[in-house]
């Protein structure tokens, strides 16, 4: 049997991301995106008002990652692909999806966003390695696109990260047969690859600023087949699920 590890997981989550802590944060955010709709930068608004709750690094993180101005959430909603994708090919943001996936799985704390995606807080930083969970989230993924009709599926993995060439060795593996073309592309910036493709599978702001389309696959994911699974609610004011 494989060792057990869980991706990204902080014991002390339960009491920064829940009770009183996350009632401060849902307030927080409120004041921040009030600041983003009036042309402040992410990273001083989160420290103005990180300041002033006294929130700890970890909590500011999840606020960066889960807020943006009103006007940029909404056009990143205006994008997001719904309902059946027949025949398209779907370019993935490799280990975006996949560490939010297994995050998931590893029950870490995940941020229902205010642009309505699923994030992590896990962190890449140029190192990852396969785990036990890794298996699972990327037939989840298969999964999933397989009922979304998809016409293929191109993986994009940042070569410069350790281990990128054994996960593109697993996506193979096991996002074979389920009825659509699988590739997967090493690039030294998979970023930039995806920037300007029509249809993009990813939750990096980034991305979604500049692609033509997305699918919001983590979240369909951990809505229709990781249901006990709830993201902590930082989407100023939005129901998990929509």
């Amino acid at each position: 049997m494989p060792q057990e590890v869980k991706r990204g997981f902080v014991p002390g989550d339960a009491r920064e991301f829940g009770g009183k802590q996350l009632v401060q944060l849902q307030n927080a955010q409120q004041d921040i995106v009030y600041l983003l709709d009036r042309g402040y930068e992410v990273e001083k608004a989160v420290t103005f008002v990180g300041n002033r709750f006294q929130f700890s690094a970890r909590q500011r993180t999840a606020l960066t990652r889960a807020s943006a101005s009103s006007a940029c959430a909404a056009q990143r909603r205006a994008k997001e692909a719904v309902g059946s994708l027949k025949g398209q090919t779907a370019f993935i943001d490799g280990f975006n999806l996949i560490i939010t996936l297994e995050a998931a799985l590893s029950d870490t704390t995940l941020l229902f966003c205010v642009d309505g995606t699923v994030r992590d807080l896990c962190g890449l930083h140029g190192t990852y390695r396969l785990i036990d969970k890794t298996e699972l989230a990327l037939r989840l993924i298969a999964e999933r696109l397989a009922e979304l009709e998809i016409g293929k599926a191109v993986f994009y993995l940042d070569a410069p990260v350790s281990n990128s060439g054994r996960l593109s060795a697993q996506i193979q593996q096991s996002v074979s047969g389920y009825g659509y073309p699988v590739a997967v592309e090493m690039a030294p910036n998979a970023d930039a690859c995806l920037w300007d493709k029509p249809l993009v599978i990813t939750t990096d702001a980034i991305i979604l600023n500049r692609c033509g389309g997305w699918v919001n696959l983590a979240r369909q994911i951990l809505h229709r087949k990781l249901p006990k699974r709830k993201p902590v609610n930082l989407s100023n004011g939005r129901s998990w699920p929509e």
